[in-house]
């Protein structure tokens, strides 16, 4: 039934789509037995390992690579736009989060402990380390590559 996709646009989105649901599903995993505590949340952040952003854009990138070619434009620009991606994951998200740890801990010294007053903490999990972009590319690609030439048939 699925392999009316194959081949076409929708394999391509589903392909990343997929990915990045995994993924959140891997961390989740990942989380659950380091802390040894479920937290649902988990499935609607952002950071941690593996990164769903990186699967998502790296499926999407191979899944065009596997149909269009590794040679053409459409697929030069799909990994153009994941590596923005990636290279936003690990900088800019990244160094905003540490701001935020940074902006929380002197709020809870300034406050003394009453961080409500200001409204709540700020988020710190927002980007990735090195290591859980290439994971999340890894994910991402041995996805796609699995996805057309096994579950799709």
């Amino acid at each position: 039934m699925l392999s009316i996709i194959k081949n076409t646009g929708y394999e391509v989105i589903s392909a990343g789509i997929l990915s990045a649901f995994f993924a959140q599903v891997l961390k989740f995993i990942i989380f659950t037995i380091q802390s040894k505590k479920i937290n649902f949340k988990i499935f609607t952040t952002t950071g941690g390992m593996p990164s769903s952003h990186s699967a998502g854009v790296m499926a999407v990138s191979t899944a065009v690579g596997i149909l269009e070619g590794f040679s053409s434009v459409m697929f030069a620009v799909a990994i153009g736009y994941s590596l923005v991606t990636m290279y936003d994951a690990t900088g800019v998200r990244r160094a905003a989060g540490k701001t935020a740890a940074c902006l929380n801990r002197m709020m809870d010294d300034f406050y003394n402990h009453d961080v409500q007053a200001i409204g709540g903490k700020l988020k710190e999990l927002l980007g990735h380390t090195p290591l859980e972009v290439i994971m999340g590319a890894i994910f991402g690609v041995v996805f796609a590559y699995c996805y057309h030439n096994y579950f799709l048939g």
